[in-house]
C-alpha cells in the first residue's frame, strides 16, 4: 500500500514535469527536439542560502549570470515589460515558477557580484512579491536541477522567449 503523502509528492513532481515538457513541445515544430547547449558545469551542488538571495553564477557558454540562493539560474520573460508586474500567470507560472520572496522576507538579498540598487520586487496577482532585477521580473525553470545549467536559455515557451540576465542588468539574448 502506498503512503498518501508520498503519492501526493510524486503526483506533484510529475505534474510539474508534464507541464514543462508539454510547454516545450507546444512551442517547437512537430518532430523537433528541444535542446539547449547550456547544460551543466558538472557536479556542482545546490547552495543552502535563501532562494530570494540573488548572486552571480557561471554557466558554460553564457558566462556570469544571475542565480538564486540555491545557485540555480534565473530567467527573464521577453513578454514582460521592464518596471511592470509579470505577465506570466496561470499555466505559465506553473511551468516557469516566479521567484518570490519567502514568507517573512520584505526584500530580496543581494549576494556577491549583484548590484543591490537593481534588486526590487513587483506584486503578483496572488499577493506575493516577485523578485525583480533592473525592473525585470525573475523566474526559475524546473528543468535546471544543478548550478551551472541554463536549459531554458532562449527557449520559446508559453508565449515568449526566456533569457538569462547579467549582474549589470543586460539580458543575454544569445540563442
Amino acid at each position: 500500500m502506498t503512503d498518501p503523502a508520498r503519492l501526493s509528492i510524486r503526483v506533484a513532481r510529475l505534474a510539474v514535469l508534464a507541464v514543462a515538457l508539454v510547454g516545450a513541445a507546444c512551442t517547437t515544430a512537430p518532430g523537433a527536439a528541444v535542446h539547449s547547449p547550456y547544460g551543466s558545469t558538472g557536479g556542482a551542488r545546490l547552495s543552502s542560502a535563501p532562494v530570494d538571495r540573488i548572486t552571480v553564477g557561471a554557466v558554460a557558454g553564457l558566462g556570469s549570470v544571475l542565480v538564486d540562493g540555491k545557485g540555480l539560474t534565473v530567467y527573464t520573460f521577453a513578454a514582460d515589460h521592464r518596471g511592470r508586474p509579470s505577465t506570466c500567470v496561470g499555466l505559465c507560472a506553473v511551468a516557469w515558477p516566479p521567484l518570490v520572496l519567502t514568507a517573512g522576507t520584505t526584500a530580496p538579498i543581494a549576494g556577491p557580484g549583484v548590484r543591490p540598487a537593481l534588486l526590487g520586487t513587483a506584486p503578483r496577482t496572488d499577493g506575493k512579491l516577485q523578485v525583480t532585477y533592473d525592473g525585470w521580473p525573475l523566474y526559475t525553470w524546473p528543468l535546471d536541477t544543478r548550478p551551472g545549467q541554463a536549459t531554458g536559455q532562449a527557449l520559446t515557451n508559453l508565449g515568449g522567449r526566456w533569457y538569462v540576465i547579467r549582474a549589470d542588468g543586460t539580458i543575454v539574448r544569445t540563442p
